[in-house]
């Protein structure tokens, strides 16, 4: 009769299938997702990994458009010069350029109307134009091509 109040389940302990926690836990590190939820009938297994918020490490300084950004970064700038930032809307894969061997999207220097579009996001296979949402010159891109990003994670500087 208590069955809604869950006084039974606090008595039968829950199996876990380590195998399945482990898969899950591969599945988030390969697509770069935070969480992952599967259900089983009765059964809710939750895997959920914390990320810091943008370490210095994934903090490049902005590189001419044809040579990639060295290794060897400066550590990262003061926030508030990215105050004006356009921000990543999900998380996914940054691409620079609309397909290997293209001219980028954008580059420093450049003028942008709002609307252009800037970059592409990769998320979940689908690829989402992201576009200026001013117009402005571009002062600084803070990725780089095929670089996974976080959400909320400063992209590109338009001022």
């Amino acid at each position: 009769m208590g069955h809604d109040h869950g006084d039974d389940s606090a008595v039968t302990a829950m199996t876990i299938d380590r195998s399945l926690v482990r898969e899950l836990a591969e599945l988030l590190a390969e697509t770069g997702l935070t969480e992952i939820e599967v259900e089983d009938g009765k059964r809710k297994i939750r895997v959920a990994r914390t990320l810091q918020a943008a370490p210095a490490m994934q903090t490049y300084a902005p590189a001419p458009a044809a040579a990639p950004a060295p290794a060897a970064a400066p550590a990262a700038a003061p926030a508030e010069t990215h105050a004006n930032a356009v921000r990543s809307p999900m998380v996914g894969t940054a691409y620079l350029l609309p397909e290997p061997g293209a001219a980028p999207f954008i580059a420093v220097g450049q003028t942008v109307k709002a609307g252009d579009t800037i970059m592409i996001i990769e998320a979940m296979k689908v690829m989402n134009a992201i576009p200026a949402p001013a117009s402005g010159k571009v002062t600084a891109i803070l990725v780089e091509n095929a670089q996974p990003v976080e959400f909320d994670q400063p992209l590109v500087v338009i001022s």
